[in-house]
């Protein structure tokens, strides 16, 4: 019995965490933010009411805050009813560029359109919205 007793009292000592050096841990969190390197003079725009039947131009512009070239790699209207353009080359730091959308105001109504844009600095795309109402 008294074997057991001392038995007993070393198994516990030996899982306890002060003799097997295992002392509670908070986790740290390491959260890596990255600059973003494209300033947007405006993300969203509201163009208001516009005739029908005539095609609407908005452009968003940008600045490259980054420290090396940016190049736009894809540019996605989110239906048929709208083109995109946008800067071709490269945009060198510090300087600007710009995505047009040109949404075809044929159907009367209130609309909220959006514009994918996808970049060398971040394979996110970003989200440009406009929105406005056709008047006929």
């Amino acid at each position: 019995m008294k074997n057991l007793k001392i038995t007993a009292i070393f198994a516990v000592l030996a899982f306890s965490p002060f003799y097997a050096n295992v002392f509670p841990v908070t986790p740290v969190v390491i959260v890596k933010t990255d600059k973003a390197g494209i300033t947007w003079k405006s993300e969203s725009i509201d163009v208001g009411n516009i005739p029908q039947g005539k095609p609407k131009l908005i452009r968003f512009e940008f600045t490259n805050t980054s420290s090396k070239p940016i190049v736009i790699e894809n540019v996605a209207p989110s239906c048929g009813c709208t083109t995109a353009d946008y800067t071709k080359t490269p945009i060198l730091p510090g300087k600007k560029g710009f995505v047009e959308a040109s949404y075809n105001a044929a159907a009367s109504g209130a609309f909220m359109k959006t514009v994918n844009v996808t970049t060398s600095d971040s394979k996110t795309p970003k989200t440009l919205s406009f929105k406005g109402t056709v008047v006929s």
